[in-house]
C-alpha cells in the first residue's frame, strides 16, 4: 500500500481527523475506478451525491451518527458514520469539510446541528451544486474504522475522495468516504 507525503492529499480532511486524534492513518492507495469491484463501484463511481446513492442502495433512509466535531474559521470539520434508519446498519464512514459561508441559513444551522447527512440538507435546501470524485482509494482498514463499521476487523476497503462545489464554482464541502464490506442493496 502506498501512503506518502504527495498521495495524502488524496485522504484530506480524513488524515486532519486522524492527527487530532493521535491516530496513525490507514495504509491506502490511490487506485483507478475499474480497480475497484462491485458493488463498491457502482456507489463510488459516479457524479451524483452519495446520500441519494445510499438510500436508493439499501431503500431506505439514512442518519448521521457524529464521532467528532469541530469549527475553524469559516470551516465546519464532522467526522461521522451514515447508519441505515431502523437498523442502525453502518453504511459509510466519512470525514468532511464544510465551508460555512457558502451555505445560507436556515441550512447552516442545520448543518452544524449534525442530526442530517450534509447532502440530505444539501438536497432539501434546493441548491445547485455538483459533485466531482478526485481520486478513488483502496484502504487497509484500522481498528479505529472497524469499531465504526461495528465489526472486529476489516480488510481493504474502498472509498473516494470528493468535492461538492456550488453553482459559481465555489467549494461547499470536501469528503472522504469510505463504504463498509457488507455493502449490499
Amino acid at each position: 500500500m502506498t501512503t506518502n507525503a504527495n498521495s495524502r492529499a488524496a485522504v484530506q480532511p480524513l488524515d486532519e481527523f486522524y492527527l487530532r486524534q493521535r491516530r496513525t492513518l490507514p495504509a491506502f492507495t490511490v487506485i483507478e475506478p475499474d480497480q475497484i469491484p462491485e458493488p463498491y463501484r457502482s456507489l463510488l463511481v459516479h457524479e451524483r451525491d452519495m446520500t441519494r446513492t445510499l438510500e436508493q442502495f439499501h431503500g431506505g433512509q439514512i442518519h448521521l451518527r457524529v464521532l467528532s466535531s469541530y469549527r475553524e474559521g469559516d470551516a465546519y470539520w464532522r467526522e461521522s458514520v451514515l447508519e441505515l434508519d431502523g437498523s442502525d446498519q453502518p453504511i459509510e464512514f466519512g470525514a468532511i469539510k464544510i465551508q460555512l459561508t457558502a451555505i445560507p441559513e436556515p441550512w447552516r444551522a442545520q448543518i452544524v446541528a449534525a442530526r442530517r447527512p450534509f447532502g440530505g440538507i444539501l438536497n432539501a435546501s434546493g441548491l445547485r451544486y455538483t459533485s466531482r470524485p478526485s481520486a478513488y482509494l483502496r484502504f487497509v482498514g484500522d481498528d479505529f474504522i472497524a469499531q465504526c463499521f461495528g465489526v472486529t476487523t476489516v480488510g481493504e476497503l474502498y472509498g473516494r475522495q470528493n468535492t461538492l462545489r456550488g453553482e459559481g464554482g465555489e467549494v461547499l464541502a470536501e469528503i472522504v468516504e469510505i463504504l463498509p464490506l457488507t455493502a449490499k442493496g
